[in-house]
C-alpha cells in the first residue's frame, strides 16, 4: 500500500474521532441487533453516510490496514457498505485501486443468484469491514460468504470496537486478525 504518512491529511484520525463523538454517540437504553441491552448506542451510519465524516472513514481505515495486502474490501450489507465505499474512494484519491463488494444476508433467488455482489473476488485477498460489532456475528457471516466465493480473508476491520467479545469471537472463529480504529474508551464510553 501507499506510504500513508505522505498522503493522509494531518489530523484525520483526530477529526474522525471528534465527528464520532459529536454525531454518532447516543446515550440512553437501547437494544442492539445482537439482542443485548446497552446504555449507549454508537450510530456509525451517522458517520459513514455523512459527507464530512465518510471521507475520513476511508482515510483512517486505509491507514489502519496499511500493513496488510488486499485488493478488495466489503462485508455484510448494510453496515459494511458505506465503509467499503469510503475506503474505495480514499484509495482512489491516493492513486491506488481498491474494489468493493457487498455480502447479502442470503443469495438472491433470481438473476445470477449471487451472495457476494460486485467485482469477482475469487482468488483475491480481501478485507472484511464493519462499522462496529457487538458479537462479531455480521463479520463472521461475511467471512464465511467470501470464503465460499473463493476469496482469502486477510483480516476484519471495524471503525469502533465495543469491547464486548467480538474481537475474540472473530479471531477464534475465523482465524483472522481483528483490527479497529477506535476503542470505546477513546469515545469516553464505559
Amino acid at each position: 500500500m501507499t506510504d500513508v504518512n505522505e498522503v493522509t491529511p494531518p489530523g484525520a484520525r483526530a477529526a474522525l474521532l471528534q465527528q464520532i463523538k459529536d454525531k454518532a454517540v447516543v446515550h440512553g437504553k437501547v437494544t442492539l441487533s445482537s439482542g443485548l441491552e446497552a446504555d449507549y448506542y454508537v450510530d456509525l451510519r451517522r458517520i459513514t453516510l455523512d459527507g464530512e465524516a465518510a471521507p475520513l472513514v476511508g482515510q483512517v481505515l486505509l491507514d489502519l490496514t496499511a500493513e496488510l495486502e488486499f485488493d478488495a474490501v466489503g462485508g455484510l450489507t448494510m453496515g459494511a457498505d458505506p465503509v467499503a465505499a469510503a475506503m474505495l474512494h480514499a484509495a482512489a484519491a491516493r492513486g491506488k485501486r481498491l474494489d468493493a463488494f457487498v455480502v447479502r444476508k442470503a443469495a438472491k433467488a433470481h438473476g445470477l443468484q449471487r451472495r457476494v455482489e460486485g467485482p469477482d473476488i475469487k482468488g483475491r485477498r480481501v478485507l472484511v469491514v464493519e462499522d462496529t460489532s457487538t458479537t462479531g456475528g455480521s463479520p463472521l457471516t461475511a467471512v464465511e460468504a467470501v470464503r465460499e466465493a473463493g476469496a482469502e480473508v486477510v483480516a476484519v476491520a471495524t471503525i469502533v470496537d465495543r469491547a464486548t467479545g467480538a474481537a475474540e469471537k472473530i479471531q477464534d472463529g475465523a482465524g483472522v486478525p481483528y483490527l479497529f480504529a477506535y476503542s470505546k474508551d477513546e469515545l469516553g464510553l464505559d
